[in-house]
């Protein structure tokens, strides 16, 4: 609050405070019939709270491969998931933009994942892809700004990893309202859904080969987020054939869908995750 606030507000309660201290009496004039019309509340838009209340759930829904790698941390599982991820070499100028979507999203993980020990070169080659992939969806010249600002701040060490982690979750939150006004609805969940089949597909990976499965439920049940993908590939009524990426994602969603069905998910499970996922990941 300013001072020029308070000294009115102290001002106001000043002149109450006046108004009851004792003094002569006053004979209160009669009162008069108060012709101030009633002040209306202002208009207020039409909202539609359920859709609002669904958005904010789907946002928090879908967990990032940072979170990911905090939970298996949390799970005892002491592989990095950063030292998994493969050389990868994804094209983004191809016209499909379902499937630019999820290998945006895979290239996002991936960055997420390498950015405390990658070397800058490969930090760099990952922002570059990134930013072609937003640009082929649609994206504003803003975000391109961004990641080239950040980009030039890394190759010339003028931001420290830890700082460098937070910039880039804030900037993986920035790009998903701005997909989702620029390029519609079904490109934001693509995004997601590659970078969640990443995470996943890294996670069932370590817990193979840790052979520790009693901490795989907690990490990759997750059917309302299988449900969640499930909603924006479904190609019943498109008016083309879905691409091959996106039809395999179709499929790997109702495996993963059974999967979660189950109580709990035993070493059988995690391998169809492991198996299933990368289903999609090898044809990008």
């Amino acid at each position: 609050m300013s001072q020029k606030w308070t000294l009115a507000l102290f001002a106001t309660l000043g002149l109450g405070l006046v108004a009851c201290e004792g003094g002569e009496t006053v004979e209160n004039p009669p009162e008069q019939p108060d012709t101030t019309p009633e002040k209306q509340p202002p208009a207020l838009p039409d909202v539609d709270l359920e859709e609002l209340k669904a958005k904010a759930e789907n946002t928090a829904l879908v967990p990032s491969p940072a979170e990911m790698q905090k939970a298996i941390n949390a799970a005892g599982i002491t592989t990095e998931l950063a030292q998994k991820v493969p050389d990868r070499s994804l094209k983004m100028d191809v016209p499909n933009k379902d499937q630019v979507a999820v290998r945006t999203g895979v290239i996002l993980a991936d960055l997420l994942l390498t950015v405390k020990g990658a070397e800058k070169e490969k930090l760099g080659k990952h922002l570059a892809d990134i930013k072609q992939g937003m640009a082929e969806l649609g994206a504003g010249s803003d975000i391109g700004a961004t990641i080239d600002d950040l980009d030039n701040r890394i190759q010339n060490d003028a931001v420290t990893r830890d700082d460098l982690v937070k910039e880039l979750d804030e900037l993986s939150g920035a790009i998903i309202p701005e997909i989702e006004y620029e390029a519609g609805d079904r490109a934001v969940p693509l995004i997601q859904a590659g970078s969640w089949l990443e995470g996943s597909n890294l996670v069932a990976g370590a817990l193979i080969e840790s052979g520790n499965y009693e901490s795989a439920t907690t990490l990759l049940k997750q059917p309302a987020v299988v449900a969640y993908f499930q909603g924006y590939v479904k190609t019943e009524g498109q008016d083309k054939a879905p691409s091959e990426v996106v039809a395999q994602l179709e499929t790997t969603l109702a495996t993963l869908a059974e999967v979660c069905a189950h109580e709990t998910l035993s070493e059988e499970d995690v391998k169809t995750i492991h198996a299933s996922t990368a289903a999609v990941l090898d044809l990008l």
